[in-house]
């Protein structure tokens, strides 16, 4: 990934410090972007004392012209954008027949349409450059639902793995190749309170045949492999990330 520039969206959550960190131990100068520039700060910081260049940036994945104003700052900064990872998402838990219709919406606004609005901004660049890596953050749950409390989340993160076909085909003639790990239940700040709950963390558990969660750090190499050279042949594709959860 040396001379590489990465753009990380939710760059201050448990998953996306992470990826901005394992980005930039595999040699890559790493933007990170979220809504609390205050949060960034300390992963810039980070990024930087590992000898890459880095920039934190404030962005709202739901507003069109503040993703436009995000990546017109990451140009002024940087020659060009050779990796966008997606690892923004919010998930919030309703019973179906009770979801309240906004937070629902809330849901698909921030892990949908925040997930198309960085690809379409960013992608213009890479179209212009004929070159260019996307990674987006999908989940096992876009392939499987839940007993309860999901109807928003699986949907949200179905559409990511469909977005991710559908951009990756229709920009390979320019050379972007666009496609999404999935992973299972990630240890993070966000997730550990749905964990603290013994019937939901027994459940999801048994579904794991390693018998574990993931860490954030496990998800790193394999948005290293689909943002270098190694996967210059690959796109469109969905690679969970699980633990055997998908194998039955």
């Amino acid at each position: 990934m040396t001379g590489k520039v990465a753009v990380v969206v939710g760059g201050a959550g448990g998953i996306g410090h992470a990826q901005a960190l394992g980005l930039a131990d595999a040699g890559a100068d790493v933007i990170v972007a979220s809504r609390k520039l205050e949060h960034l700060k300390p992963v810039a910081d980070e990024i930087q004392a590992r000898g890459r260049k880095s920039l934190a940036v404030a962005v709202e994945v739901t507003d069109e012209k503040s993703v436009a104003a995000m990546v017109n700052s990451v140009l002024k900064a940087f020659p060009h954008i050779d990796v966008l990872v997606n690892a923004h998402g919010l998930a919030i838990r309703h019973p179906a027949d009770s979801f309240p219709i906004d937070e629902w919406q809330k849901v698909m606004d921030i892990n949908t349409r925040g997930t198309f609005l960085t690809c379409q901004a960013v992608g213009r660049v890479m179209i212009k450059q004929r070159s260019g890596k996307i990674v987006n953050l999908s989940s096992v749950r876009g392939r499987y639902g839940l007993p309860t409390d999901y109807a928003a989340y699986c949907p949200s993160k179905g559409a990511v793995d469909t977005l991710t076909r559908t951009l990756a085909c229709e920009w390979a003639k320019y050379n972007v190749l666009v496609n999404a790990i999935a992973p299972t239940v990630v240890e993070t700040e966000l997730t550990r309170p749905a964990l603290a709950d013994p019937e939901f963390a027994n459940r999801m558990k048994a579904r794991i045949p390693l018998g574990r969660w993931a860490m954030p750090e496990e998800l790193v190499g394999a948005t290293i492999f689909f943002a270098s050279k190694a996967s210059d042949f690959i796109t469109g594709q969905i690679l969970y990330i699980d633990g055997g959860v998908t194998t039955w």
